[in-house]
C-alpha cells in the first residue's frame, strides 16, 4: 500500500511539473513570434505546420505510438473528425501568430481567459446541458467584460472571440476523436502539410520567402516544430497524471503569461480593458469554485 502511495504521490509530482512547463511555455510563446516577426504570419503558420511533421514522427518512434497511427488511418469517420479539427486548430494558431505581430497580445490573452467560458456556452448551445447558478452568473459576466470593451473601448474584441470560439471547438471536435494527442496532431498537422507545403512553395516562387534568407530566422522557422511538439508533449503527460481541477487552475497559467508579455511590450491598457478583464476573471473565479464544488461531491 505505501508503495502504491508513493507511486500515487510521484506520478502527481511528475504531472505537475510536466503541467507547469506546458502552460508556461504556452503564456510566453509570444515571444517566439515577436523574435520571427519578419516573416509573414501565414509562413510562420506553415513553417509551424510542416515541422511539427517530423517532430511528431520522433515522439512517436519514442513512445512507440505507430499502431495508433495505422488504425486512425483505417477509420474514414476518425479522419473527418480530425481533418474537422486541423482546420480549426490551424484558425487559432494563425489568428494567434496575427495577434502577437499586430500588437494584439491583450486579446489573445483576453481570448485564452475566456475560452473555459466558452466550452461551457457550447456546451448549452450543443449539447444541451444545464448549467449551473454560478455558470450562469459566469458567462453573464463574461458577455458583460466584451460589451464593455466593445462600448467603452471602441475595440471590438474579435481576436479574442476567434480565439476562444475556434480551440474550444478545436476541443470538443478532438474530444470525440478516439486518439491520443500526439498521434492525433501528426495527423492533423499531415492533413495541413500539402496546403502549407504549397503556400511555402508559393512564397519561394514570387521571392517573398522568409526561409532561407538567414541562418537565424532559418533556424528560427525550424524551431516552430519542436516548440509546438514538446509542450503538448508535456500537456499530454499532465492530463493523464493529474485531477481535472488541477489541470483547470493550471490552464490560467498560460493567457496570464501573454497578459505579462502585453504589458512588457507596452500594448496600450485601458480603463475598459481593465474593467473587461476583471469582469472575465470574475468568472473564471465563479466557474472555478463550480468546478471545485462538483468535484468535490464525487
Amino acid at each position: 500500500m505505501k508503495i502504491e502511495n508513493q507511486k500515487k504521490i510521484d506520478d502527481a509530482g511528475v504531472g505537475l511539473l510536466s503541467g507547469i512547463l506546458a502552460y508556461t511555455f504556452w503564456g510566453f510563446f509570444p515571444i517566439y513570434f515577436k523574435i520571427t516577426q519578419e516573416a509573414d504570419p501565414m509562413e510562420i503558420l506553415s513553417h509551424r505546420i510542416a515541422w511539427s511533421v517530423p517532430f511528431a514522427l520522433i515522439i512517436i518512434v519514442i513512445r512507440k505510438q505507430w499502431h495508433e497511427i495505422s488504425t486512425a488511418l483505417r477509420k474514414p469517420k476518425l479522419l473527418v473528425t480530425l481533418f474537422l479539427s486541423a482546420i480549426a486548430l490551424s484558425i487559432n494558431w494563425g489568428v494567434f501568430i496575427f495577434a502577437v505581430q499586430n500588437d494584439q497580445i491583450f486579446q489573445a490573452s483576453l481570448g485564452y481567459f475566456i475560452n473555459p467560458l466558452m466550452y461551457i456556452l457550447i456546451g448549452v448551445l450543443v449539447f444541451k446541458e444545464k448549467l449551473s447558478v454560478f455558470q450562469n452568473f459566469s458567462i453573464l459576466l463574461a458577455f458583460i467584460g466584451v460589451f464593455v470593451l466593445a462600448l467603452y473601448g471602441g475595440v471590438f474584441p474579435y481576436i479574442s472571440l476567434i480565439l476562444a470560439v475556434s480551440f474550444s471547438i478545436y476541443g470538443v471536435i478532438r474530444k470525440q476523436a478516439d486518439i491520443s494527442s500526439i498521434p492525433g496532431l501528426i495527423i492533423e498537422t499531415a492533413i495541413l502539410f500539402i496546403p502549407a507545403g504549397l503556400f511555402i512553395a508559393w512564397l519561394a516562387s514570387s521571392n517573398n520567402l522568409t526561409f532561407g534568407n538567414a541562418p537565424k530566422i532559418t533556424m528560427l522557422l525550424i524551431l516552430a516544430g519542436p516548440l509546438t511538439v514538446l509542450p503538448l508533449w508535456a500537456f499530454t503527460i499532465a492530463a493523464k497524471k493529474l485531477k481535472l481541477t488541477t489541470l483547470g487552475m493550471l490552464q490560467y497559467i498560460g493567457p496570464t503569461g501573454q497578459f505579462i508579455l502585453a504589458m512588457y511590450y507596452g500594448e496600450n491598457f485601458t480603463l475598459a480593458h481593465a474593467i473587461c478583464f476583471g469582469f472575465i476573471w470574475l468568472g473564471i473565479i465563479l466557474y472555478s469554485y463550480d468546478s471545485y464544488l462538483g468535484y468535490s461531491k464525487k
